[in-house]
């Protein structure tokens, strides 16, 4: 006959090493499951402590560049419908005095060219007369 001694603690030992991986493997579970609770726990102390503070701090930040902003954007706002209203005002005198000018030059043109007329009308007569 066939002696299954042998076998039989070949197959015993792999039950054993079966047991003992598949205890490692809970074990291991287990241990993963508990580290996952201490990182949970330590990334919520972080954030509560660290995080939430600096959140605060930066939204605090973030409105008051907002009301700068736009303190800033009405400023410039102003600034640019002035600059606007001070260009057409200087247009409009420059215009006005354009014309204004161009009257009173046409006034001085006209008596300059009545005084030459007047002055070479009088050379011509004492020219014909001698």
């Amino acid at each position: 006959m066939v002696d299954l001694g042998t076998t039989n603690l070949l197959l015993g030992i792999m039950a054993a090493v079966s047991v003992i991986e598949g205890l490692l493997l809970i074990g291991m579970g287990v241990g993963g499951f508990m580290l996952y609770r201490r990182v949970t726990t330590a990334v919520n102390d972080i954030e509560r402590r660290h995080v939430a503070p600096l959140t605060a701090k930066v939204n605090s930040i973030l409105g008051d560049v907002q009301a700068v902003t736009a303190r800033v954007q009405m400023q410039a706002a102003r600034v640019d419908s002035a600059i606007s209203e001070t260009m057409d005002r200087v247009d409009s005198t420059a215009a006005r005095v354009k014309y204004s000018m161009r009257d009173r030059m046409d006034q001085i043109a006209a008596v300059v060219h009545a005084f030459r007329e007047v002055v070479g009308s009088l050379f011509e007569r004492r020219a014909a007369n001698y």
